[in-house]
């Protein structure tokens, strides 16, 4: 299964929060915050980090999607 943290940037947009400004707000590695933008594996500790900086929940910020199956 893929990851996508793209309900996440659509709620920072909804409450005018930069990345920048989630990253400092929830203490949150410049590292960390890369792999979030590329959609990998954070740790659960980050998760809950930007969770309790955000007041929403986990499947607010993040999903997992099916990853397609190639044909060959």
């Amino acid at each position: 299964m893929a990851i996508s943290y793209n309900k996440l940037w659509k709620l920072l947009v909804d409450k005018k929060m930069s990345k920048a400004d989630l990253r400092r707000a929830a203490g949150i590695a410049p590292n960390t915050m890369t792999r979030l933008r590329r959609d990998e594996e954070v740790t659960l500790t980050v998760l809950h980090k930007i969770c309790s900086t955000l007041e929403v929940n986990i499947g607010d910020i993040m999903e997992f999607l099916p990853e397609e199956t190639s044909r060959d």
